[in-house]
């Protein structure tokens, strides 16, 4: 199942990005929270931590953080404002993931302030609601409303970082190999 994580969160382990997300299949929830928990053995001194954020029948949702990159994130004032309005009450990294947890599981559909948990900017974020994802001025990695010319080299940055690892990956290089170390630890 790494492979997976070289697939889906090149730029997080590469230390270029907040957060990934993806889905998996699993056959038993034993076998996923095992992979989950050997991802985290293997990761967490890198700075990086791995969540299953939903389950549904036999597939879930991982998320893949560094979590001080998220702390900061979340700790701008315009961000908390915004986030408070869908009911996030603290600034906190691992509490607002509690929150969006809880939102995934009991909306019917996707909760859009992900976006903020994927690093993505305030203001597309903010534009993807608004526009109910439609009149975006471009679109790669999130439907950009604010600042394309950034965003687009910010999607060629992101591609060219998960080519780098699928040859390396490819090349025989593990997971762990594969992942920046935090300048400071997580």
């Amino acid at each position: 199942m790494d492979h997976y994580l070289i697939e889906h969160c090149a730029p997080t382990l590469a230390s270029i990005k907040t957060a990934n997300l993806f889905r998996v299949s699993f056959d038993t929830q034993k076998n996923l929270f095992d992979a989950v928990r050997r991802w985290n053995n293997t990761l967490r001194d890198k700075g990086v931590l791995c969540f299953c954020l939903n389950l549904h029948d036999h597939t879930a949702l991982i998320y893949v953080v560094r979590l001080r990159r998220l702390q900061a994130d979340l700790s701008d004032p315009a961000v908390g404002e915004f986030l408070s309005s869908f009911g996030y009450t603290s600034k906190n990294a691992i509490d607002a993931l509690l929150i969006l947890r809880q939102h995934l599981m009991q909306s019917g559909t996707f909760p859009h302030e992900i976006g903020i948990f994927l690093g993505y900017p305030l203001a597309d974020v903010k534009g993807f609601i608004i526009n109910h994802g439609h009149n975006c001025l471009c679109c790669g990695d999130w439907k950009v409303y604010s600042d394309p010319e950034n965003a687009v080299k910010t999607f060629r940055r992101f591609g060219k970082c998960k080519q780098i690892y699928r040859r390396m990956w490819a090349q025989g290089k593990d997971l762990r190999q594969l992942t920046v170390s935090a300048s400071v630890p997580d």
